[in-house]
């Protein structure tokens, strides 16, 4: 699972201090005024840096969104990796899923216009992300012996991605949404 994650490429001093200007500012813009309402011409006045040094480094509003997600995500990953059980290693495999589960829902709604615009920018856009792949890598290692587990872990995911969150939770709330997730990670074992 270690090798899915990439490291950081080495950056010169000026520009991690833009790249961190550039994701303060977002972050501070999202949060006050919501990522639809923020315009990438904003995120460069507030951060102090030209538009062109933004868009060469994030490419648009989906790839300035997927790093501000990195950081978050990767507290996630190492949880999965590392933490204690449920979530780390050493509980059975239904254990852990339920808890991936709970804990990926967590990150979401807490993060959801973000990750809805990372996952929704293009056509695809959330089966390219790398945190997607980890995710699926994780779940369908969990469901080792069950049928077809690469699959199962898709249709796992599915429920889990931003822009069906975004339609349903109105709707149902928070509760209804764990609850359903829950049960279908303990239905993929029976």
């Amino acid at each position: 699972m270690d090798l899915l994650r990439t490291p950081p490429p080495k950056e010169r001093a000026d520009a991690a201090r833009n790249r961190a200007a550039i994701l303060d500012a977002a972050a501070v813009l999202f949060a006050e005024h919501g990522v639809d309402a923020v315009s990438m011409d904003q995120v460069a006045a507030a951060a102090g840096v030209g538009k062109g040094t933004l868009f060469r480094r994030f490419g648009d509003k989906a790839g300035l969104a997927a790093a501000l997600l990195d950081a978050r995500e990767h507290v996630l990953q190492e949880g999965i990796l590392h933490g204690p059980p449920p979530l780390g290693p050493g509980a059975p495999p239904v254990e852990r899923l339920a808890a991936f589960a709970d804990a990926y829902l967590d990150y979401l709604l807490e993060h959801l216009p973000v990750v809805r615009m990372s996952e929704t920018a293009a056509p695809g856009a959330r089966y390219r992300i790398g945190a997607y792949r980890f995710w699926h890598r994780h779940v369908a290692i969990l469901l080792a012996g069950t049928p077809d587990p690469d699959h199962t872990a898709h249709a796992l995911l599915a429920p889990l991605a931003a822009e069906h969150v975004a339609a349903i939770l109105p709707g149902l709330g928070e509760r209804r949404v764990r609850a359903g997730v829950a049960r279908l990670c303990r239905q993929a074992f029976s």
